[in-house]
């Protein structure tokens, strides 16, 4: 790692050893946290936008969600190896670059003139933000070498992004009062230039590798990551041959996918760390989270705007049991997990969505007031809150030797698969009324429970797994 040293010999040899001055390392810590404020703002401040958009552009229930599964579909299948990509190319290059294409595309995405034209957009903001998130990672670990800094600026990092999560109903909600949906999106545009202006220069330099990339493997895994979607929501919208066309186009990817992983020197997911139960029960849990939280941020403000009639920022307010959490809550888990190990809190986060999710549910075919629909988003946001640091944590853990980062990139890819999902399904449920979307969230919950508690490993299973990581 090169790093920016001041000229007075005093004070290069203070500094002799450590990982760079203090001040240079928190102005580009600040330019990390800031730029993965803005790719979780864009998931969430969207969300209270759905109904003045699909007004404005006359777009259907499919068009929009299109507009936030072209995102995350994106995301998702461009994790699988953008930790391959950010060692080959250089970690501080790629999340420069991911943040220029994610400005670049927000200012673009505020013009949009038709739904598949956002859709697009909305597909190369997911490229964007693709590229930055594992890099940012790779980018706090160079930068801070010591264990107990490190720790304290990942604890600042999550931090800035929970209140990202908090804060875009609300910020949302009131661009759109303002200016209309088209607003949530130029926001990014000053953001993006603060993240450059804080991270451009020598302040960290992180080493690059000639790890391989099998491009056709990873452009096959979009595929069938974006077929089965559509599938999905043509199902929903009852468009039959739209749905078959799909299916069919669906296996034909997922059999070539298939055969390039087998052939492939540098695999897109390595098999090996599916083979631990654990693994596989930890992403689960994850991949269930994310299709609660994302669905729910889907279809509840379109419940909210069309059925109860609030306004944009009004609605964004209602999501304050849901969003708090988010940013109160990680330490309270932290020390939690430390206290008593992860598996409980994340029993108990899975437990609080389940119960969550019916109590949304029931209020919504009781038409009962706010007080209810706030307990519901309370259970929720608690729930997310105990459940994802500890599955980090978990699922980490549990890697085997030496696939620790694998496991953190597959990881970050299930919980978009399942954002996917939850987006793709709930929004199909709708059509059978919210109520019944909601309750469908605190049963995939409820299923994950059980399938979390009840994982096991042998140990000498674990201990002889492949650590190959070269994904």
């Amino acid at each position: 790692m090169t790093l920016v040293k001041p000229s007075a010999a005093k004070s290069a040899a203070s500094t002799a050893g450590r990982p760079g001055p203090v001040r240079g390392r928190a102005r580009v810590l600040a330019g990390i946290s800031l730029g993965y404020f803005m790719v979780l703002l864009d998931m969430t401040v969207l969300s209270v936008a759905e109904p003045d958009l699909a007004s404005s552009l006359h777009a259907s229930m499919a068009g929009l969600q299109w507009v936030t599964t072209g995102y995350t579909v994106t995301f998702a299948a461009l994790l699988l190896s953008a930790g391959a990509a950010a060692d080959r190319f250089g970690a501080e290059r790629l999340f420069r670059g991911g943040i220029v294409v994610f400005t670049l595309a927000s200012l673009l995405s505020a013009f949009a003139p038709a739904p598949w034209v956002l859709v697009l957009l909305r597909a190369i903001l997911g490229m964007g933000a693709a590229a930055c998130v594992p890099a940012s990672m790779a980018m706090i670990t160079q930068l801070y070498s010591e264990p107990t800094a490190r720790a304290r600026a990942v604890s600042a990092w999550a931090a800035i992004s929970g209140a990202a999560v908090a804060v875009g109903p609300i910020a949302g909600g009131a661009l759109v009062n303002l200016a209309g949906w088209r607003s949530v999106f130029l926001i990014n545009v000053p953001l993006g230039l603060g993240v450059l202006a804080l991270t451009l220069g020598q302040a960290v330099a992180c080493p690059r590798s000639d790890r391989r990339i099998d491009w056709p493997a990873q452009l096959a895994a979009a595929a069938v990551l974006a077929l089965f979607t559509d599938a999905l929501i043509a199902a929903g919208a009852q468009a039959w041959a739209h749905t078959v066309c799909s299916l069919v186009g669906l296996a034909a990817s997922g059999l070539a996918f298939w055969g390039l992983e087998q052939r492939s020197q540098a695999p897109v997911v390595n098999q090996a760390l599916l083979r631990a139960g654990r693994v596989r029960a930890g992403l689960l849990a994850a991949a269930a989270v994310n299709f609660a939280l994302t669905g729910g941020l889907f279809v509840l403000p379109l419940l909210l705007q069309q059925q109860r009639h609030l306004d944009p920022l009004q609605t964004g307010l209602a999501f304050l049991p849901l969003t708090v959490p988010f940013a109160a809550a990680p330490p309270v888990t932290g020390k939690i997990v430390a206290r008593v190990g992860p598996r409980r809190p994340i029993l108990a986060g899975l437990g609080l969505l389940a119960a969550g999710g019916v109590v949304l549910g029931g209020a919504v075919f009781a038409d009962a007031g706010y007080l209810w629909l706030a307990v519901g988003l309370l259970m929720t946001g608690f729930g997310v809150s105990f459940a994802l640091p500890a599955l980090v944590i978990a699922i980490v853990s549990l890697a085997p030797t030496g696939t620790a980062g694998a496991v953190g990139g597959l990881l970050n890819a299930v919980r978009q698969v399942g954002a996917t999902l939850g987006v793709a399904v709930m929004g199909a449920a709708v059509a059978a009324g919210t109520g019944w979307a909601l309750l469908l969230s605190a049963a995939v919950c409820a299923i994950a429970w059980p399938v979390f508690a009840s994982a096991r490993d042998n140990a000498r299973r674990n201990h002889d797994l492949s650590v190959k990581t070269d994904q």
